[in-house]
Parts: structure tokens; sequence; C-alpha cells
């Protein structure tokens, strides 16, 4: 039975898949059979040796060094909870235990679970107990939504402990699932790098063509993820703000969006007149037009209204307010203050200080006044203005 119970355990958690912050597997389905199955000081040890068999087959590919197997048998401990819960209760079986005392098990088990990683992430990464539950949150869920599918196999081990073979073609089809999903997300995570490099590459073009407009990219992309991750975004809307940054800056879009001006107007020394104006604002609706070839909706969105305002006196839709994507607001903003701190043909840069301050003024009229604290508080009162801050103005 220790062997049969072994042998599910190692399955069960080959048939891993990955979720936001790491993975999980149908370990649950073998679980709580081994709980009624097995004397209950004794489910610990036969986890640790489950878990122990799993990362063997890592071992002989050389994905994983040898000495991952003698730490393995720690990530058993979440089995102690259910174990001395079940224990302390006379270890009843699974037709007997009564709705109370399997919420119980199920309750230590999870409590147990984050009792050990949080100390052992305190320890390591001193993460919070937010962060933790954050983390770790979907890995629960998946253990409470299959709790009772391991319960059904609990039960029929009340007729013959060998019924649970059953389980083998099960954890073989959730296997093949499982490599088909991290397949898939192989692949889009190599999908999303070949974006973001083919924006940097275009990026590096224009440094090689224009010190200026390089720079200004990779000063913007910075700016643009920092407030992202004051908002707390999420990662895809925080990679959607990468990319809107990257290609909105980068040749794809900040050149290409320009195509239809000539260098002597991007180059004037001097104001333009409203027709050279209205030309100039002819690259924001190009450019994500040229982009929509290759990016979401949202993406686009963020790209085409960047030079909205609040007010609703930008263009090229005339939005105002929330009506502008965020994205576009978080970008606007952070391309005005590294247009301003670095020199443009027609004028000289100002100080951080000056940027600061001018992007303030702006607040409410141009720009999304919670964002603008956002980036003039919470982000540069922690690193310090200096960090981006130009090179002194040259007299006139």
């Amino acid at each position: 039975m220790v062997a049969l119970s072994v042998t599910l355990i190692t399955l069960a958690i080959g048939a891993r898949f990955e979720l936001s912050f790491g993975w999980t597997a149908p370990v649950q389905l073998a679980l709580v059979p081994t709980l009624f199955l097995l004397p209950p000081w004794l489910v610990p040890v036969t986890m640790a040796a489950g878990i122990v068999a799993s990362r063997v087959p890592d071992v002989l590919r050389g994905e994983a060094a040898p000495g991952r197997l003698l730490i393995a048998p720690g990530n058993a401990w979440f089995t102690v909870g259910p174990a001395a819960v079940l224990a302390i209760a006379g270890g009843p079986g699974p037709a007997e235990a009564g709705a109370l005392l399997l919420v119980a098990m199920l309750g230590a088990q999870i409590g147990t679970d984050f009792v050990i990683s949080l100390l052992w992430q305190r320890i390591t990464t001193h993460t919070s107990v937010a962060d933790q539950l954050h983390e770790a949150f979907m890995v629960y869920v998946v253990d409470v939504a299959l709790a009772p599918v391991g319960l059904l196999f609990a039960l029929a081990i009340a007729a013959s402990p060998w019924y649970l073979i059953l389980m083998v073609p099960l954890f073989g089809v959730l296997a093949v699932f499982a490599a088909e999903r991290r397949t898939r997300l192989v692949q889009l995570t190599e999908l999303n790098g070949a974006y973001r490099g083919t924006a940097l590459v275009l990026a590096e073009v224009v440094d090689a063509d224009d010190a200026y407009t390089g720079r200004h990219t990779r000063d913007v992309v910075e700016l643009s993820m920092a407030v992202a991750d004051r908002l707390g975004l999420d990662d895809e809307r925080r990679r959607n703000v990468e990319f809107g940054a990257l290609l909105r800056e980068a040749a794809l879009v900040h050149d290409v969006g320009k195509i239809g001006v000539p260098d002597a107007i991007l180059l004037k020394p001097m104001y333009l007149t409203r027709d050279e104006y209205d030309l100039v604002k002819r690259h924001a609706a190009l450019g994500a037009d040229i982009a929509a070839e290759v990016l979401s909706p949202d993406q686009v969105g963020w790209i085409r209204h960047h030079h909205e305002r609040w007010d609703g006196g930008g263009y090229p839709d005339g939005l105002s307010g929330e009506e502008i994507p965020l994205g576009a607001r978080i970008i606007a903003i952070c391309d005005a203050y590294e247009a301003m701190v670095e020199n443009r043909p027609w004028r000289t840069s100002k100080d951080s200080d000056a940027a600061l301050t001018e992007l303030r003024h702006c607040a409410g009229t141009q720009f999304d006044p919670r964002l603008v604290e956002i980036f003039c508080r919470r982000f540069f009162c922690e690193i310090g203005a200096s960090r981006f801050a130009a090179p002194a103005a040259s007299s006139s």
C-alpha cells in the first residue's frame, strides 16, 4: 500500500502544470486516498518519498542537481496538518469522517503549507504575508477543487485499496495536458520575447541614426514600467505598458508613424506653424495603424491616444479623462518628462525639478492628476529625481 501510494503521488506530481507564480500539481487526488489508506504518521513520509521519486527524472536528465533530492522532502510538510487532524480524530475511514472533520483536514493542510512556506520565504526573500498569499492563492484553489474528487477515490478504497490503480490512466491524461500547456506557455514566452526584442532592436537602429531618440526610447520605457509597478498592474497590463512604450517610441511607431512628416519640420529649430503642427499630429493615428498589424487592440489604443489630453483638448480623437486608455496616460507623462529634460532643436533642456513642477502644473488639464502625483511623489521621492536628471542647460 505504501508503494502504491508513492507511485500515485509520483504520477500526480509528474502531471504538474504552470500557474502565474509557479506551478502546482493534482497531488490532492493522491493525497486524500493516502490519508485514509495508511496510518496518519506514515503519510508525510510517503509524500516525501513520492516527491523525491518525482525529482529523479529531472536529475537523470541533468535538469536538476542531485543535491535537490536532499531538500525535496521538505516540500511534504503540508501533509502534517491533515494527518495530525485525522490522527486526533481517531483515524476514521472516509465514509465515517463527516463533513466537519474533512473541512478541518483541508484547512489544516492549507494552513500548514502557508505557514511553512511563509517562514521559508521570509528567511530567503523577505516575502510579506500579502505577497505569499497572492502567490499561493491559485494553488489553494486547485487543492480545494480537487479535494472532493480525491474523497471519491478514498471512498472507493473501502471496497478494495487496489481500486486506486484505476487512477493511473487519469494521471497519464493530466500529464499530457500539462505538457501541452507548458509547451504553449514556452512558445508564448518566446513570442513575447521576440516582439520585445524586435522593438529593442528597432530602438537601437534609431539610436544609431539619432542618439536622442534612442536614449529617449529607453528612458520612457523605464519610467513607464516604474509607474506601472507603482499602480500594481497585473502582468498582462504591465507587459502591455512596456510594449506600448517601446513601440510608441521605437522606430516602428515613433519614426515610421512620422513617415509623412518631413525632417525639416521635425527638426525645425523654432515653433511650428498651424499647418506644420497639423501635419505632425498625423503620426499618432498613423503609428497606431501600423502597430495594429502586430499588437492587440489595447496596445494599439495606448499608442494611438498618447497625445490625448485629460481635458479633452488632445488628438487624434479628443478623448478626455478616463476615456483615455490607462497606458496612454502613463506613457504621455513619462514621454513629457523625458522630452523636457532633453535638449530639443528649438529649446534647451529643463532640470528635473523644473520638469516635475511643469508636470504638476499641467495635472488636471493635460495629464491625469493622480498619475502625475504617483510619478512625482511616490516614484521620485524614493529613488531621487537625480536618477533621471538632465545635464545642466547650456546658456544662450
